[in-house]
């Protein structure tokens, strides 16, 4: 009986072998919580994995991006500079005197005496010099002399040929006798003639001993000084001009105008001249005549500008830059020099498209110095290379720094 009174009732919650069943259960079984705390560890590791495999390869790829970018030319570039329809050009200019003529001696013989010099304005018909010629003065006595006898025997003829024939008139002498007087009086006469002429001719020059201004004007050069020996103009020797005069109160300003401006040139326009020794002064001009033809070596067409001169205060033989205005249909370009490429093919500038070069041909216009007018081969938006190598090749692949065209604001 006492033992079974101690037995438990099983199921019974408040005996210790109930709660050792439970913590069995327990070791064989995780908690939802312990899972997702294991879940969220492997996939914040497998991030880092991820992320750190992903670096490595975008920093490798970028490296080898930023390499073959390196590896490429760099280049700068500029775009061309566009210019409204141009209506007045400057070209260069040679000022000359409206009159230029070097004075040449007619006879030969030694300077005597010389009465200007270079700088002074003398006026047509002024005596500039005196030439010693004893030769032309033996000649010309001699001439002289030759026409007193040839003179002296037309009058005996003369004489002798009246007596015969009023002699004939009487049978005194035949006619034949009288024939032979009349002969003698013409060629006589002949002779007189011929003698005259020498006397002229040796009087001609010795005229030319004395050396005249031709015109009003200013001497510009003297070749000569007293007892020079001067060789005629006309001599096949050497030839001493003995001065320059040149007339310098209008002058003369010879122009080159390009081809494509050669249509707007009209004969009558208004020219102005700019000289650098004359800063913001300008000298008004007319164009007076053209060649009317164009050049085939220059492809220029030759005008000729006259502008009054008469305080003489231009210079001959200065530089002027001549201002046209010129109306015309196209809008050219302005590219600096630098951009130029100088090959057998022609002139070319080297252009950027699609990051690969393309070579153009270009047609230039105006040299102005640190530009050029570019007047057929580009396009307004046209990326041109600064100082292109000469190795370049079109085709090539560079990369592009932009640059600023000279002049431009920036």
């Amino acid at each position: 009986m006492p033992q079974t009174e101690d037995r438990q009732p099983i199921g019974d919650p408040t005996l210790p072998m109930q709660a050792h069943s439970n913590d069995d259960v327990g070791a064989g079984k995780r908690p939802p919580k312990q899972w997702l705390i294991l879940a969220v560890s492997v996939i914040a590791v497998a991030v880092l994995l991820v992320s750190g495999i992903w670096s490595r390869v975008s920093a490798r790829t970028t490296l080898r991006a930023e390499t073959a970018q390196a590896a490429l030319p760099a280049v700068a570039v500029v775009s061309p500079k566009q210019t409204a329809p141009a209506d007045q050009i400057i070209l260069p200019g040679n000022v000359q005197p409206f009159i230029n003529s070097p004075i040449y001696s007619r006879t030969n013989g030694y300077l005597k005496k010389w009465y200007f010099d270079i700088g002074a304005h003398v006026r047509k018909g002024q005596l500039l010099a005196v030439i010693e010629t004893p030769e032309v003065d033996q000649q010309l006595q001699q001439a002289r002399s030759n026409l007193l006898t040839a003179r002296a025997n037309l009058e005996l003829a003369g004489i002798t040929k009246t007596r015969y024939q009023g002699l004939l008139k009487s049978n005194a002498v035949s006619q034949q006798d009288v024939d032979n007087a009349v002969g003698a009086y013409n060629a006589n006469e002949s002779i007189v003639e011929a003698d005259k002429a020498a006397v002229e001719q040796y009087s001609a020059l010795a005229s030319f001993e004395k050396i005249y201004a031709p015109f009003d004007g200013v001497i510009t050069a003297r070749n000569t000084d007293i007892g020079d020996l001067i060789n005629s103009g006309s001599s096949t020797g050497v030839k001493t001009d003995l001065f320059h005069i040149a007339q310098p109160g209008k002058l003369r300003v010879y122009v080159n105008v390009p081809e494509e401006y050669s249509q707007g040139i009209k004969v009558g326009m208004t020219a102005n001249l700019s000289l650098a020794e004359f800063p913001g002064r300008k000298f008004e001009g007319k164009l007076v005549r053209t060649a009317e033809d164009i050049n085939m070596t220059t492809r220029t067409l030759l005008v000729e500008i006259d502008v009054d001169n008469p305080q003489g205060t231009l210079l001959t033989g200065s530089y002027a830059e001549v201002h046209l205005a010129v109306p015309t249909n196209a809008s050219t370009f302005l590219l600096p020099v630098n951009t130029l490429i100088f090959r057998s093919e022609g002139l070319r500038v080297a252009t950027v498209k699609s990051g690969r070069v393309v070579l153009s041909d270009v047609t230039p216009g105006h040299d102005l110095g640190t530009q050029i007018e570019i007047v057929s081969g580009l396009k307004p938006d046209d990326q041109v290379i600064v100082n292109p190598p000469d190795s370049i090749v079109a085709g090539q692949q560079v990369q592009i720094v932009q640059a600023a065209l000279p002049g431009d604001a920036k």
